[in-house]
């Protein structure tokens, strides 16, 4: 079998290739990529090359597929994952390791090898990554509970799942406490009052949708954002108004002070505070508009390893502030994130504003910080170049897409 992916060599050097993958092994899947959304980890990692903590040291010889936001079929089983009628005997704990050629799956990235906690698809491995047209499914994947059944009926759904896991991962590693003992409950505080700040861009639109639709939901919303068609897109996406019939106050600023915002929340602060970019000055201010036993989420990334910035230690020890911070989500998040959009409760179409072809994946994963909108979405059996979609990206509009476009 050959596949044509995006391998990444070192700093800025990804390469559109076609090569042959191995026979896979008996303890192996065999799968077909259809849909990988691109991640700005990605552009992380391609800027950082073997620097990033991801990334193996000797990348440049061995070369690893990118993309981690991926959905498809697998093709072909390996004896130990095949799913025979001997199995049907097995408990229901056990069958759910089992698998069929034609199953469509999702992929939970972070599969928390003890042998490599670091490694991921997209970073870590030279035949798994979502930028590509088959793969292959090393057996730590399956042994730890990552290669996850998806029964939805687009592709892009399955890709998204990896996203909205992070997000609701955010919101379970959130934590408060009662005055007077030392146990943490985890999650953010049901009818409490949140901040997203940076939070109308595409990971942001996820936080919101799962804010007014998840069992454990704020009273007060605060979403900020500087880029002012973003705020008027989400608005758009996710009117007051709805957020009202959820029982969730719904208000959108741009870019307001910290007085003004301490002011919105009623004089009190906020607490939960998110930051979805990473720039000193959000964090300062998402940490001095925290209440009392408040939690910051320092949620973006940086590129930078000395990224830092001031926190009130004062506010920490008299005001009980803390903070959480979560780079991905874990399994039991991704397929809280599957079951919802399956349900329809959430839906993550908001957040794609680009679709592209295979061939599209390296511009727009170098340039991705400069490029405008949400989440850039790819078909990687799929010849085209980034397009910016009018109105929001549907299952029929992907349905179209995989029957009529050109393909790689």
């Amino acid at each position: 079998m050959t596949t044509t992916a995006v391998r990444l060599y070192g700093k800025d050097d990804l390469r559109l290739e076609t090569f042959a993958l191995p026979p896979i092994r008996d303890d192996e899947i065999l799968a077909k990529v259809v849909s990988d959304s691109i991640c700005m980890s990605t552009y992380k990692a391609a800027k950082q090359g073997a620097a990033h903590k991801r990334v193996p040291d000797d990348v440049a010889d061995n070369p690893v597929i990118v993309g981690h936001e991926f959905c498809g079929e697998l093709v072909e089983i390996g004896s130990k994952w095949a799913a025979t009628g001997c199995c049907e005997s097995r408990s229901a704990p056990d069958r759910r390791h089992f698998f069929h050629p034609g199953d469509k799956f999702a992929i939970q990235p972070a599969v928390n090898d003890p042998a490599d906690i670091y490694a991921a698809p997209g970073y870590s491995f030279p035949y798994i990554g979502g930028a590509a047209t088959y793969i292959i499914i090393p057996s730590v994947f399956m042994e730890r509970g990552c290669l996850l059944p998806y029964n939805g009926n687009a592709f892009y759904h399955g890709s998204l799942a990896e996203p909205m896991s992070c997000i609701v991962g955010g919101f379970h590693c959130m934590y408060h406490a009662k005055a007077g003992n030392y146990v943490h409950e985890m999650g953010i505080k049901s009818g409490g009052k949140m901040a997203l700040l940076a939070g109308a861009g595409p990971m942001g639109l996820g936080a919101i949708d799962y804010a007014l639709h998840c069992t454990r939901r704020p009273s007060l919303l605060v979403v900020t954002d500087i880029d002012e068609d973003r705020l008027v897109r989400a608005k758009n996406l996710f009117p007051p108004e709805h957020a009202k019939e959820c029982g969730v106050e719904l208000i959108y600023c741009s870019a307001p002070d910290t007085a003004a915002l301490t002011e919105l929340s009623g004089g009190t602060g906020y607490d939960d505070v998110f930051v979805y970019a990473p720039v000193a000055p959000l964090v300062e201010q998402g940490s001095a508009i925290l209440g009392h036993d408040g939690c910051l989420n320092f949620f973006a990334g940086p590129t930078d390893p000395s990224f830092s910035a001031k926190l009130n230690f004062y506010n920490m020890h008299y005001s009980n502030h803390h903070t959480a911070c979560n780079s991905g989500g874990n399994t039991d998040d991704m397929r809280e994130s599957l079951d919802m959009m399956a349900a329809g409760t959430i839906d993550p179409s908001a957040m794609v504003t680009h679709v592209g072809g295979l061939d599209a994946v390296i511009d727009a994963t170098l340039n991705l910080p400069g490029l405008p909108g949400g989440k850039k979405l790819i078909y990687t059996h799929i010849s085209m170049p980034l397009t910016e979609i009018e109105g929001l990206w549907t299952p029929e509009r992907e349905k179209v897409l995989l029957e009529t476009g050109k393909l790689l």
